[in-house]
């Protein structure tokens, strides 16, 4: 086929935010999803679009994700507006509940550090101790010592999100290249790449975004980038549909538009392990039902697990390839928090042909490895 001018590997929540942001500035933009073969994040993904607790260490990831979190509302209604596919986009503002005095006095102490880096710029939160916490989440344990709230999160359907999104860069042009494994990038002499599944030339392009998950290591060692990825094990409960009764999502609990509860999360260093643990889903079990006691009345409706794409240090990883300038690597376990400013912001570093300043401390210099080994 002919060449594209913008090539993104990998057709999971990254990628497909990134293909479809791309797709609104430049009319030769092709998505590679190797297929159901996948390992899928966004099957295991509970659906956050979450500040609160995030950038310790880091106070650009906590700008970033509040910059995300507030471009939100309209990247939802832009979605629905373009595709017909309403995301359930909600925000009520979440809530950080502690089962125990350790984890609340923990979670305080890791707030109270965030406020102190941001500064003038300020971290928005509350506590709030129970019973008064009672008020916002019915059914909350009597044993629960309190939680923190802040305005700035919400909760989304993850699997509409990624359908929305390709249904978006169907819609505005993009090229889907569906059961496509790219194991091989050539570099030209003359600028550009070929992508290879197999023996079999896929399609060439002028530039390149690796958003692959677990395969962005293999895929960025062949551009001379070392992209550090593991994977993290995710198990999740599901509930049978019931009435309304959490208004606010939580870290342990939130409550989907269709009644279902989903509980978790959970993280297991597994390797590539997607079967379910007995053991992890009864850990699951006892804490979000000592959180909300009321959860013991419902059925199992099903249960599963995921591979998260993790970092080193837990922040994303932007980098740009130093020998091939027209390559980028993007890898985060935040794809649904992040997926608005992947869309708007993203898509013109790859057509400027370079990673703004300001977010170049998300590159691989913070891990003390090099680009060019």
């Amino acid at each position: 086929m002919k060449p594209l001018d913008i090539a993104v590997i990998g057709g999971g929540l990254l990628g497909s935010a990134f293909a479809y942001g791309l797709s609104k500035l430049s009319d030769s933009v092709g998505l590679i999803d190797e297929g159901d073969n996948a390992i899928r994040t966004a099957r295991g993904n509970f659906g956050l679009v979450w500040v609160q607790g995030k950038g310790r260490g880091m106070p650009e990831y906590a700008r970033w994700s509040l910059k995300s979190a507030d471009e939100w509302l309209a990247f939802s209604d832009e979605l629905a507006e373009t595709t017909g596919t309403c995301v359930d986009y909600h925000r009520p503002g979440g809530f950080y509940i502690a089962i125990d005095e350790g984890e609340f006095r923990a979670n305080l102490s890791v707030l109270a550090q965030l406020r102190e880096d941001a500064g003038d710029e300020g971290y928005d939160y509350e506590v709030v101790e129970n019973p008064t916490l009672a008020e916002s989440l019915p059914g909350i344990g009597p044993e629960v010592p309190g939680a923190t709230y802040c305005p700035h999160d919400g909760h989304v359907n993850p699997l509409r999100l990624l359908r929305a999104l390709q249904e978006g860069f169907d819609l505005n042009g993009g090229t889907y290249l569906p059961r496509s494994h790219i194991d091989r990038i050539r570099p030209l002499d003359s600028g550009g790449f070929e992508l290879f599944s197999g023996d079999r030339l896929v399609v060439g392009c002028e530039r390149l975004v690796i958003a692959a998950g677990h395969g962005s290591s293999d895929l960025g060692a062949q551009l001379r980038l070392s992209v550090p990825v593991l994977p993290v094990q995710g198990q999740i409960i599901v509930t049978e549909r019931s009435p309304d009764i959490l208004g606010y999502p939580t870290n342990y609990v939130r409550q989907t538009d269709e009644g279902n509860f989903m509980l978790g999360p959970s993280a297991r260093d597994a390797g590539f392990d997607l079967d379910t643990q007995t053991s992890t889903l009864q850990d699951i079990a006892r804490q979000c039902t000592r959180a909300f006691p009321c959860l013991r009345d419902l059925r199992i409706q099903r249960t599963w697990a995921a591979l998260r794409i993790m970092t080193p240090d837990g922040f994303p990883v932007y980098t740009q390839s130093s020998e091939f300038p027209g390559a980028f690597s993007f890898s985060c376990h935040s794809g649904v928090t992040l997926a608005a400013v992947h869309t708007s912001e993203v898509p013109q570093w790859v057509l400027d042909g370079e990673i703004p300043a300001a977010y170049q401390c998300f590159g691989l210099e913070r891990f003390d490895v090099s680009s060019s080994p």
